[in-house]
């Protein structure tokens, strides 16, 4: 796929701004930019120093487009590897557009979506994942997905599956040279070796897999549901997380009967909040369709936060509590109880109703008593968010998997492995084993781009910005 033709591209968003950078990459980049550039000293740009910046202007013939500032990049090092150049130009579309006309008229090309990473990637700068991970930081929106994707972008990542590859080939070379001594029943594989390594693969492979679930949601925004029986506070709690009357907030029952969904970000992670109809029984049809879609959020989120009124008796408190834990069991969802209203109620009758919710939902279920009213509490229930996403996962600097193809491979991976040690453990033959563990081989690979495919290839890069 790696072409030696030189790309031009805006490396900036479009529209207008104070300046603009347009990129090019190849072997004839410093050339063609000579054929249009001009410095006060009349130097050309190949004769300087690499990594140097140079003032002059831009000139078709005698008409001169704009004053220019252009960065010097010489192959070997340069983001693509190759000779790079990239000029600064005032920010007018016009310019713009000039300037890549003119490029193009002197040999250049208009480069592909992620043709320069592409590139980046062919010329062995970076290897598959960590260009995932430039697509992955241009597009963060918050602390903990940037932090993500720079842990990525500088190899930790590519690091624990270089790790996790070079084991499994020294083991899967000894079993293979066995195989060409067969007749001599030599074993240079030490099976309890190899029992012990499979099963610490084993265990790092199901964690990178499992840290998927952490990362698509620090990657998409984590998904939270309030829900809660009619005029239990649900409103007035997305109003007081969003900081702002985002919701309608009356004492009339089954004021809300659609979702209402806003997103925040909690010391770095981004969370979206679902403010859901109340859960009750009733005739009205455009009601029911908004409970529909209330259960139906419910199943789509991460984190649901049931919200609690304590001024109802004991039963209308428990029984959206009951609901709710038979609707998730099973899953991964995490259920965060809210006794609101705690401004209307004495401290001892909300000790007393606590008992009985530890006593339906279970001790481990986080229990939050606050006033959405007075904006009471509302730090303690920010801490319980991020302790239910494994926010200290991010503070630790823990691979976290936010691709779902990684997260594919992984998967496939895994499961190689795991029939390794059930061959071990069944006394299989050398020549099976050797096969599963190619099989996972193959499927690291693909992670890193040590194995893959121009189509593989095409369908990562051109998801990214042309630029880029």
């Amino acid at each position: 796929m790696l072409q030696n033709d030189t790309i031009c591209a805006p490396a900036t968003p479009q529209g207008v701004g104070a300046i603009a950078v347009i990129r090019l990459s190849g072997d004839k980049a410093v050339e063609i930019s000579d054929n249009v550039f001009v410095s006060p000293s009349g130097k050309k740009l190949a004769k300087q120093k690499p990594n140097t910046l140079h003032f002059g202007t831009i000139a078709d013939n005698q008409t001169v487009i704009d004053e220019v500032v252009i960065g010097l990049f010489r192959a070997p090092h340069s983001y693509t590897g190759e000779d790079v150049v990239e000029i600064s130009c005032h920010g007018s579309l016009y310019i713009q557009q000039q300037l890549l006309e003119l490029l193009i008229s002197r040999g250049a090309r208009m480069a592909q979506p992620g043709e320069f990473t592409l590139r980046a990637f062919l010329n062995g700068k970076m290897d598959l994942s960590q260009a995932e991970a430039v697509a992955d930081l241009i597009a963060s929106t918050s602390r903990s997905f940037h932090k993500v994707a720079m842990n990525q972008m500088k190899g930790r990542f590519t690091e624990e599956i270089k790790k996790l590859r070079d084991r499994l080939l020294n083991f899967v070379s000894l079993i293979e040279l066995e195989l060409d001594f067969s007749e001599e029943d030599v074993e240079f594989a030490d099976r309890s070796q190899l029992k012990q390594l499979t099963g610490e693969i084993e265990q790092l492979l199901r964690t990178l897999k499992d840290s998927f679930a952490l990362g698509n949601a620090i990657k998409n925004g984590i998904p939270v549901a309030i829900a809660g029986r009619t005029n239990s506070g649900k409103s007035t709690l997305l109003n007081l997380l969003l900081k702002e009357d985002r919701a309608i907030v009356s004492e009339i029952e089954g004021t809300t009967r659609d979702v209402i969904e806003d997103t925040i970000t909690i010391d770095g992670i981004h969370f979206r909040f679902i403010d859901t109809a109340g859960l009750r029984h009733t005739e009205d049809t455009i009601e029911k369709l908004g409970i529909e879609r209330t259960w139906k959020k419910i199943g789509q989120a991460e984190i649901i936060l049931l919200v609690l009124d304590p001024t109802k008796d004991e039963n209308e408190i428990l029984q959206p509590i009951k609901e709710i834990r038979q609707k998730i069991k099973e899953t991964d969802k995490k259920l965060v109880l809210i006794i609101n209203k705690s401004d209307l109620v004495d401290k001892s009758v909300t000790n007393n109703i606590k008992k009985s919710i530890i006593a339906t939902a279970g001790k481990d279920t986080p229990i939050v008593t606050l006033s959405a009213k007075n904006g009471d509490h509302l730090k303690q229930l920010e801490s319980v968010l991020k302790k239910q996403v494994h926010a200290n996962d991010l503070e630790t600097g823990n691979v976290i998997v936010t691709n779902a193809r990684h997260y594919e491979a992984l998967k496939m991976a895994h499961e190689a492995i795991v029939r390794v040690m059930e061959g071990l453990e069944n006394l299989l033959p050398g020549d099976l084993l050797a096969q599963d563990i190619r099989e996972a081989l193959h499927y690291l690979g693909e992670i890193t781009g040590e194995i893959t495919t121009d189509e593989i290839l095409g369908n990562i890069f051109n998801k990214f910005c042309i630029g880029k």
